[in-house]
């Protein structure tokens, strides 16, 4: 096992500059844990175990996954925000962070209860049917829902996910009434998609790739462009003519009091694995593009995308149940 980087090896291996620890200690001095609100074999997996071993190679001590699921992620969330600031306990998960206060009602905003340290990936999500639906298009699921409207059901990882804030968004700009089926978690969602039990979810293309390879789901729409090479082809819901927009994304976050010059260490070391070949095409192969920010710009970014969960959630009268 390596010894612990110090300040001037601990620079060197970044590839950016960033500042010193605060009290000039060497930092890690043994494993890092990096919690996973959700269950493994999920997208928060494909992209934090890589990260992981990226890190390990950076600061020569173990970053280990330890996956906490439970409440739509407050579990694990909450159990990062009670742990120590000093850089030991850390959070990689999803934009479901954002909706955690505006769903379950909490008042949680986690740009002010949290460090965002690094925004880590982003993606659209795919819109899926079954190859034998009639349901093709945008346009015909736009037009099924108004042949029988609230009959039609979409599928969703769980409430406050991703999956059902985008999936509601989309039933706001449209004007469908796509009826909410919530699961817990992606897989069984897909599987009652695959069984015809539901109609349409919208989803990361990672989640659902083996279905598309198989021919047992197809691709009718992207929900933004950005679409990574090599993904399968397929418009954009906006071509339907309908004003929407909506995605995934990643992010690395901290206890609240990380003390700064950690956190700038963090992102510079995020960030440059993010710059590696060989990470960026393995986000690639799930449905994933790189997004490196400043942690000032992703708590920025952080504070918009909890004020648009808001407004989702209000209008739509999103709540867990």
């Amino acid at each position: 096992m390596h010894q612990p980087i110090r300040r001037r090896a601990l620079l060197a291996a970044l590839a950016a500059p960033a500042p010193a620890w605060a009290q000039g200690e060497p930092w890690p001095l043994r494993p890092v844990r990096i919690i996973v609100p959700f269950t493994p074999g999920g997208s928060n997996d494909a992209v934090a175990r890589p990260l992981c071993e990226q890190l390990h190679a950076r600061f020569g001590q173990p970053f280990i996954v330890e996956n906490r699921p439970g409440a739509g992620s407050a579990v694990g969330v909450g159990l990062l925000a009670q742990s120590p600031p000093d850089g030991y306990t850390l959070l990689v998960t999803t934009s479901s962070i954002a909706a955690i206060g505006p769903v379950q009602g909490t008042g949680f905003d986690p740009a002010v209860e949290l460090e965002a340290v690094a925004l880590l990936a982003q993606s659209p999500l795919v819109v899926l049917t079954r190859p034998d639906s009639p349901i093709d298009s945008i346009a015909a699921l736009v037009q099924a829902d108004r042949e029988r409207p609230g009959r039609l059901h979409y599928a969703s990882s769980g409430p406050g996910s991703t999956t059902h804030i985008a999936s509601e968004l989309f039933n706001l700009r449209s004007g469908t009434r796509l009826q909410h089926v919530p699961y817990r978690g992606t897989a069984p969602a897909l599987t009652d998609l695959v069984a015809g039990r539901v109609d349409v979810m919208f989803t990361t293309i990672a989640s659902a790739a083996g279905q598309i390879r198989g021919g047992l789901l197809r691709i009718i729409a992207y929900t933004a462009e950005g679409r990574p090479a090599g993904t399968p082809a397929g418009p954009i819901v906006r071509a339907a003519g309908i004003d929407y927009e909506s995605g995934i994304w990643w992010g690395l976050f901290a206890p609240r009091g990380l003390p700064p010059p950690l956190r700038q260490i963090l992102n510079a070391a995020t960030n440059a694995a993010l710059a590696d070949p060989g990470f960026a095409r393995y986000l690639a192969g799930e449905g994933a593009t790189p997004a490196p920010l400043p942690p000032e710009a992703f708590t920025d970014f952080l504070r918009a995308e909890v004020a648009a969960m808001r407004a989702v959630a209000a209008a739509a009268r999103i709540r867990a149940d």
